[in-house]
Order: C-alpha cells, then structure tokens, then sequence
C-alpha cells in the first residue's frame, strides 16, 4: 500500500477523504471498492472505511444491486453551490492578466454584445502593447479573432443582430463553414495582419457550467518581434486552465505548437 508523506498544516484524515471523493467525481460512473482502492493506492479495508465515512455524510453512495460507489446527493449539493459562486469572465481575466505580464503580447476578455465582440478587460503586456484598444471597445465580427470565435460557437441570429449593427467600415465577408468548423474543433481562432500590419490575433472561447460560450480571451502580437518572451501557445495553456477551474466538460483540444 503506497502512502503520501503527510502535508504540513493538513489533517491526513481529511486529505486521505478527498483523494476518495476526488476518484468519484472524476470516474466514468459507479466504481467497485477493489477499483477504488487501486486509484487511491490503498488496501481495500482502508477504501471501505473511509467510503463508509462518506456514505453517513451523504457524500458517497452505494449502488444494492452491484454494491459499487459514486457521489452522494451532499457532493452534489457541494458541486452545484460551488458552480453558482463561480465567475468565468473574472477568471478569465485573471489569466489574461498573468499571461501580459510574462509573454511578449498584450491580452484581454472580450464579451458578445448586440454590436459584437466588445473589451471589457485589456492588460498592456510589458514588451509589447497595442494602444488603440482600451475599454469598451467593439471589435468587428468578421474581421477580428474575437468575432471567428463567437461565430463558431453562437446561434447564427445573434451574429446577423450584431453584423448590422456594425458601421460598413469594419464589416466584412461572413466566414466559411470550414472555418467555422476548424475553430470548433481546435479551439483556437486566429488571423493575422486583419486589424493592423504585422499584428496576429488569438482567441479562445471560455464556457459555462451550462457549456454555452460565455466570453473569449484574446491576446494581439507583433509577428516580427523578437522581444521578450514568445507567446506560442499561452493562450490555449490559460484557456484549459480557465476550464479546469471553472469544471467546464466542453473543451477542445489545443495544440500549443499551433
């Protein structure tokens, strides 16, 4: 039976109770104790105690018929106040605002409005920054990183509402469907030189609990700079960080060499 060196300032007890729910809640379904027991890496006495602990606390169930284990109505209770008490816009711009302090571009969140993509966060990076963005601004919904990646992802009436809502001068063509498509499946949005010369843009849309898009992260970059640190997959490493934190099931799959 393997054991973890015991944590400073933790209770082992405590610790050893997660690791049990954390199996749970992570497992493809119900689970037998012998399965349980090889995840947590301990005997199955062991599994079973601390299982029946969680069984009394309503944290942990256990099927009649096969006798296997899962969540308890208590852990989903847990689940559910936990996801209600989460703001993805604000993580996200946390992440935003770490990742313009240590790579060579500047990032922001952008939310979907009735004119389009619009800026409510923008972090200045400190090798590189594009002072014309600020605020409040409305990026164009075919011209823009931002607007390739709500398109992907919103229904198609809230993108025709905002198109018509955008001055003719930052309208463009609609996109194709396999563009569309690509970004579904990779996750990633990106044109380069589409706002400003020599400027790429990148974004990623961020989901609810509801798996509907909720806001993306962008970040803008000089293709020809050599300063300061690359930004080359920053973005999609803090958007699955972003979807970790807040328990989002709908993700795509990055390629940090993109």
């Amino acid at each position: 039976m393997a054991s973890d060196p015991p944590r400073k300032g933790t209770i082992q007890s405590v610790s050893i109770a997660a690791r049990f729910l954390s199996i749970l809640a992570n497992s493809e379904g119900p689970l037998a104790l012998s399965e349980i027991a090889r995840r947590a890496e301990t005997g199955n006495s062991t599994a079973h105690r601390y299982l029946s602990s969680l069984q009394q606390e309503g944290l942990a169930t256990q099927e009649l018929a096969s006798g296997h284990y899962d969540l308890g109505p208590a852990a989903l209770g847990i689940g559910l106040a936990a996801l209600q008490r989460l703001d993805p816009i604000e993580i996200a711009a946390q992440q935003m605002k770490q990742l313009a302090s240590r790579v060579a571009a500047s990032a922001g969140v952008v939310v979907w409005t009735e004119r389009g993509p619009t800026v409510v966060r923008w972090y200045r990076s400190a090798y590189f920054s594009i002072s014309s963005l600020s605020l409040g601004d409305v990026l164009p919904v075919d011209n823009s990183a931002c607007g390739l990646a709500f398109q992907a992802f919103l229904p198609s009436a809230m993108i025709k509402v905002a198109r018509r809502n955008q001055p003719p001068t930052t309208r463009g063509k609609p996109p194709q469907r396999d563009v569309l498509d690509e970004i579904r499946t990779s996750g990633l949005a990106e044109l380069n030189s589409h706002l400003m010369s020599e400027v790429t843009g990148q974004a990623v849309p961020v989901f609810d609990a509801q798996n509907e898009i909720v806001c993306a992260m962008t970040i803008v970059a000089d293709l020809g700079s050599t300063v300061g640190p690359s930004a080359d997959g920053a973005l999609a490493e803090a958007g699955q960080a972003v979807a970790q934190m807040t328990g989002t099931t709908r993700w795509v799959g990055f390629s940090p060499t993109r």
